[in-house]
């Protein structure tokens, strides 16, 4: 059995999250640091979202 094929894919799966979520979640957290904006608890809660929510209520 060859699982070389599914690996490559999980490697490739992986560096390209990491690198979509590095272009955007590191301007995001700089921006949520330094700046007092009226949508920044809105933002905050958005980002937590996926942290309180089971995988089963979305849908996963």
């Amino acid at each position: 059995m060859n699982i070389w094929p599914a690996i490559w894919l999980s490697v490739q799966l992986a560096s390209l999250t990491m690198l979509i979520l590095l272009v955007i979640a590191t301007p995001l957290a700089w921006w949520l640091t330094r700046t007092r904006n009226p949508v920044r608890p809105l933002i905050e809660a958005l980002v937590a979202l996926p942290l309180v929510l089971p995988p089963t209520v979305l849908g996963f």
